[in-house]
């Protein structure tokens, strides 16, 4: 299966690796599976960068309804994407691949310090590099660190892997008429008032031009689909761009 792209950035949340019914914040099934699909990925030739969040572990807005500072509490939950990136290296490394860790955070004894040179030069040489630690600051997503990076390592397209197999007009889980978009424009998301991602995110991905693929990660081989360039989630990008990504 060829690749349409040459680097990604892949935007995993934390509760895709976690299991609430079982009620683990990581669950070895999910990893495995995850992980397989970043590693046959990686095979055919694409440059990864992965970016995770870490609600399966602390979300930063849980925080405050148990009295914790937001500061702090973004702060745990930078803390919690580490946890993340260490899990999904460890698999990674055990299936061949070889992985670097980047922190926006300076912890030596566990990750790499993040430097934008230095991630395009291990992505360059085949290197998977999951980037840890949010931007570093609290009050932004692990969704404004992908665009942000995506930016930073001239990546060609953020894939945004959720647990819903596109955008809707509606919450497909609430409404049985919800009807699914195959590609959007980043003002057709704004005049529809689409929940794509946050709203800094969204704005450093419509000034760069960066195109974004949502797609359900719990799809079959989703991963290689959306990078060989096959019909599957919504494409957001510019108008006259969008028949040029699908």
């Amino acid at each position: 299966m060829p690749s349409k792209f040459k680097r990604i950035i892949l935007k995993i949340s934390g509760e895709i690796l976690g299991s609430r019914e079982e009620g683990e914040p990581i669950h070895a099934k999910s990893l495995e599976n995850i992980c397989s699909e970043i590693k046959a990925v990686s095979d055919m030739g694409v440059e990864v960068g992965l970016v995770v969040g870490g609600g399966n572990i602390f979300r930063g807005l849980q925080g405050s309804d148990k009295g914790i500072d937001r500061t702090t509490g973004d702060s745990m939950g930078m803390l919690a994407t580490v946890i993340n990136g260490l899990a999904l290296m460890d698999r990674l490394e055990k299936m061949g691949s070889v992985v670097r860790v980047q922190s926006a955070i300076p912890m030596d004894k566990l990750a790499e310090p993040y430097i934008q040179r230095r991630a395009i030069r291990h992505l360059e040489r085949g290197r998977i590099v999951i980037f840890v630690s949010g931007t570093g600051n609290p009050y932004f997503s692990t969704d404004t660190t992908a665009a942000l990076r995506a930016s930073e390592i001239s990546a060609e397209i953020i894939l945004k892997a959720t647990k819903v197999d596109g955008i809707y007009d509606k919450d497909p889980h609430k409404f049985d008429d919800a009807v699914r978009f195959e590609s959007l424009s980043y003002m057709d998301c704004l005049e529809k008032r689409l929940s794509v991602m946050d709203s800094t995110a969204f704005s450093l991905c419509m000034d760069n031009g960066m195109p974004i693929l949502v797609f359900d990660l719990q799809q079959k081989h989703s991963i290689r689909m959306a990078v060989a360039g096959e019909k599957i989630g919504t494409i957001v990008n510019k108008p006259f761009d969008q028949n040029q990504i699908i």
